[in-house]
């Protein structure tokens, strides 16, 4: 919690709202007793800015029946969706481009992902947010959706949940040009790959992404382009 997120009176996020409404933040946690071996004694909120940022202390029996005194930082970013676009006639795959920061500091060439669209759910469901973010980043609408798996992506230290989806799509479901919303500082490139090119790219290196690798193995050993067994 930084100087200037302090206000007097109250501290945003905890007693008074932060600035996206929130209170409450520094009580996540103290009411988990689906395990036996953890007991939360204490949350603290570290920030509030834009998502959330936490350091828990927790009593922990460990495997021996010994109980150690543990400290985690976590952070709370929501949790979100991924859907793979594919044409199971035409053997293409619909993917986004777009530049992100942290990859681009943490050593990717020019931090140009290619990726499966993808969103946080926000107030959504799951499969209510995959549809916009679909419709907002790639410019299809998407009819009948396939539910693959849920994910905890970084389990060390982040907290979102990935609802993992999969959906056809093809020319005739085109509704607008996607490119995702200016207002949010987006600026989305739509890619359309043969599928099997798709997977060479995995190989290389020229996809990175854990959700869209992912999502095209699984497209490739059980999914829509899947072979036939013995074959």
């Amino acid at each position: 919690m930084t100087s200037e997120d302090r206000v007097p009176g109250g501290t945003p996020g905890v007693d008074v709202p932060d600035r996206r409404g929130r209170t409450g933040l520094d009580r996540a946690g103290l009411d988990l007793t689906g395990n036996p071996r953890v007991r939360v004694r204490e949350v603290e909120l570290l920030s509030s800015s834009w998502y959330v940022l936490r350091r828990t202390r927790f009593d922990y029996r460990r495997s021996d029946g010994s109980w150690s005194v543990e400290e985690r930082e976590t952070y709370d970013r929501g949790n979100g969706a991924t859907v793979l676009l594919y044409d199971a006639e035409r053997a293409t795959v619909l993917l986004t481009r777009q530049f992100r920061y942290p990859v681009y500091v943490n050593g990717h060439p020019d931090g140009m992902l290619l990726e499966t669209a993808a969103g946080l759910l926000d107030d959504d469901d799951p499969e209510t947010a995959i549809r916009r973010e679909a419709a907002e980043e790639t410019g299809y609408g998407i009819g009948e959706v396939r539910h693959v798996f849920d994910v905890y992506m970084s389990p060390g230290s982040v907290t979102e949940r990935v609802h993992f989806f999969a959906a056809p799509y093809g020319s005739e479901s085109r509704t607008g040009e996607g490119g995702g919303l200016a207002g949010d500082g987006e600026d989305i490139e739509v890619v359309e790959l043969p599928f099997e090119k798709a997977l060479e790219m995995v190989g290389t290196g020229e996809i990175a992404d854990a959700k869209t690798i992912m999502l095209l193995q699984w497209a490739a050993l059980s999914g829509p382009f899947a072979r036939p067994t013995g074959k």
